[in-house]
C-alpha cells in the first residue's frame, strides 16, 4: 500500500526574483530592442509561468503534488515554494480535529435501548491515504466513528442490574470502554491515513420509551438497599441496649417482655416517620 513521499519544493522567493526580471526585461526589450522582437512574448510568457508555480504551505498543512494524474509526493514544509506549474496542488490539514458522533439509538448486550454519543479527536497523518485511499476521509471518518460505536454498545450491557455478573460495563467502566473505543476506531481508520488522538462517551442514557421504567426499578434496588441497612443497624442497637441492661443489672426482663421491648425498638428505629412515645403509667405486666 502506497503512502507518502516527501519532496522539498524550491524556494518561492528566489522563482519570484526571476518571473519578476524575465517580465521587466520583456518589458524593456520593447523599448530597446535588446532581442529581436519574438522574444518578447516568450520571455512575458515564461515570467508568467514562473508565478503560476508559486504558493504557500502553512503550518500544520500539507500539499499533495500529482503530474497528469500520476502522485508526485507530498510537500509538508512550512513557507513559500515553488514547484512545476503543472503539478495538481491538492492542500490537506494536518490538525487535529474533533468529531462529536449524533446521539445513537443501539440496543445494549440486554437488548435495553440505549441513547449512545462520543466525541473523536484525530488528525491525517498519512496525507496520501487520505486523498487517495478514501472518498471523502472526514466523512469516512464520520461514519466509522458512529460504526465503533454502534459496535461498542450492543457488546457490553448498561450496567450491572440485568447483568450483575459482567465486569465491564457502558456505565461502571468508563476508562475500560473508551480505551476499546479508541482502539476499535483506530483500526477502522487506518486505512485513511487518519492517527485517533482520543476518543470517548459524552453521552448514555436509557431510551425515553424505557427511561421511566428504568428510573423507577433504580429508586426502588436504593430504597432496598437503604431499608436493609437501617434494618442491619436496629438490630445492632436493640442487641447492644439488651446486653447493656443485663450487664448493668438496671432490670430483669422475661422472654415476652424482652420480645415486647425488641418490636418497640425495631419500630422507632425503622420507621421513616417520627414516632410519639406512650409513657406507662402502670407496671411493666399492666
Amino acid at each position: 500500500m502506497s503512502t507518502d513521499k516527501i519532496i522539498s519544493p524550491k524556494s518561492g522567493y528566489v522563482m519570484l526574483v526571476v518571473g519578476i526580471a524575465l517580465i521587466a526585461f520583456a518589458v524593456l526589450n520593447l523599448r530597446f530592442w535588446f532581442l529581436p522582437i519574438p522574444f518578447t512574448p516568450i520571455l512575458g510568457f515564461l515570467g508568467f509561468f514562473i508565478f503560476s508555480g508559486l504558493f504557500t504551505i502553512l503550518p500544520n498543512t500539507a500539499r499533495v503534488m500529482t503530474l497528469f494524474g500520476k502522485y508526485v509526493g507530498t510537500a509538508v514544509t512550512p513557507g513559500f515554494h515553488w514547484l512545476n506549474p503543472f503539478y495538481l496542488k491538492r492542500g490537506v490539514s494536518l490538525r487535529a480535529n474533533n468529531m462529536e458522533t449524533s446521539h445513537l439509538k443501539v440496543n445494549d448486550k440486554q437488548g435495553n435501548p440505549i441513547l449512545i454519543a462520543a466525541v473523536v479527536v484525530w488528525k491525517v497523518k498519512d496525507a496520501y491515504k487520505a486523498v487517495f485511499d478514501v472518498e471523502n476521509y472526514q466523512k469516512f471518518v464520520e461514519i466509522q466513528s458512529e460504526s465503533a460505536l454502534r459496535k461498542m454498545a450492543m457488546e457490553y450491557s448498561y450496567d450491572n442490574f440485568e447483568d450483575e455478573y459482567a465486569e465491564i460495563t457502558l456505565r461502571s467502566s468508563s476508562m475500560e470502554i473508551n480505551e476499546m473505543l479508541e482502539k476499535e476506531i483506530s483500526e477502522r481508520l487506518k486505512i485513511a491515513g487518519i492517527e485517533v488522538i482520543e476518543a470517548r462517551i459524552t453521552h448514555l442514557a436509557y431510551a425515553q420509551e424505557i427511561a421511566n421504567a428504568m428510573l423507577q426499578r433504580q429508586q426502588a434496588s436504593a430504597v432496598i438497599a437503604a431499608r436493609s441497612k437501617i434494618v442491619e443497624g436496629a438490630v445492632g442497637m436493640v442487641e447492644m441496649a439488651l446486653d447493656s441492661l443485663s450487664e448493668k443489672d438496671i432490670v430483669h426482663l422475661d422472654d415476652e417482655k424482652k420480645a415486647a421491648m425488641v418490636s418497640n425498638l425495631l419500630v422507632v428505629l425503622c420507621s421513616d416517620r417520627s414516632v410519639n412515645p406512650i409513657v406507662n403509667a402502670g407496671t411493666l405486666y399492666q
